[in-house]
């Protein structure tokens, strides 16, 4: 009887484990969204964990964690158990920008997380002021025959859309447009409207009322193809031959790294089921966010990869440190 109770014990503790796992999750999950309330990362974050908790069946509540860049948050979720129960909303900029930009990062955004999907991307866009140049070529061929008379700016030094203004400037030929950097994307269209500045690269959801409003125009939009949102924009591709050029800020669900592959599988089903939603889908591409429908831990692992070893050398050209 004592040999069979010990077997019994030891049977039982070596099942509980996957037991554990394949209840999960059995409590509260935590979405930490890197940036403050309100923003486009927030919005996004807040629907997705909406949807998840639905598909889970238990709440995905959603914290702000803000601060250095998206650093704070992702730090606190690199170093939280990894139980499933604590998960990032990261962007390209705490993914795939920050181990390039920081001399003493607190985070290695491959090393320390165990990505889940990647879900969403906002595309880039080059806007001037309404008096500016008609289209992405004219602007180009005044910055050519005007060298470092218009200025661009973006929500600041290091962020995805200052780098992806870099790369822009280097794959049009080596543009000479000087940086200026803003707190925040707001400010930045504030000038552009005022005419302080002549050019913004800022995402389309947010700068498309002021390019409809006529207060600001959209030249082109740093995607494969044409936005749904804006069929009437040509993409920079088409307004310049540059082939393949694409800058989106994107989004990625990651959990921190050891987390059971079980409960990353079961992440990655509800996301999948959840951005598969054509109601999702719509309300994603209403803030202009592409919505991505298939994507996997593997995937969203090797997307990061691509995206770091594409910006290495615009950071280096750069110059740029958050530091």
């Amino acid at each position: 009887m004592k040999l069979l109770a010990t077997v019994a014990l030891c049977l039982g503790s070596l099942a509980s484990p996957a037991w554990a796992q394949d209840a999960y999750p059995s409590r509260t999950v935590r979405l930490v969204v890197p940036f403050p309330a309100g923003g486009p990362t927030d919005v996004f974050a807040r629907q997705y964990a909406a949807r998840m908790s639905a598909v889970l069946g238990q709440q995905m509540i959603v914290e702000n964690k803000a601060g250095a860049a998206g650093a704070i948050g992702s730090t606190e979720v690199a170093r939280a158990p990894a139980d499933g129960y604590t998960l990032l909303f990261a962007t390209a900029s705490t993914h795939g920008l920050y181990n390039l930009l920081s001399k003493s990062p607190k985070y290695d955004s491959l090393d320390d997380f165990s990505p889940v999907a990647i879900v969403g991307s906002a595309p880039a866009v080059v806007v001037v002021h309404p008096s500016g140049p008609a289209d992405l070529a004219a602007l180009v061929a005044a910055v050519k025959a005007n060298p470092g008379k218009l200025q661009y700016g973006s929500p600041g030094t290091g962020t995805f859309l200052h780098l992806a203004g870099e790369m822009f400037k280097t794959e049009a030929g080596g543009l000479d447009i000087p940086h200026i950097p803003y707190k925040g994307s707001a400010p930045a269209m504030n000038d552009l409207i005022g005419n302080q500045v002549g050019m913004v690269i800022d995402t389309l959801g947010t700068s498309l009322p002021q390019h409809r409003g006529g207060k600001a125009r959209i030249l082109a939009v740093a995607s494969a193809k044409r936005s749904e949102l804006a069929p009437d924009i040509p993409t920079v591709d088409e307004a310049l031959k540059i082939k393949g050029f694409e800058a989106g800020l994107w989004n990625l669900v990651a959990a921190p790294a050891g987390t059971p592959q079980p409960v990353l599988t079961r992440l990655q089903a509800a996301t999948a089921r959840v951005m598969a939603d054509p109601d999702v889908q719509a309300q994603l591409r209403k803030l202009g966010i592409d919505p991505v429908t298939e994507s996997s831990p593997a995937a969203a692992r090797a997307f990061i990869e691509r995206e770091r070893a594409r910006f290495k050398p615009v950071v280096a050209a750069a110059g740029v440190s958050i530091d």
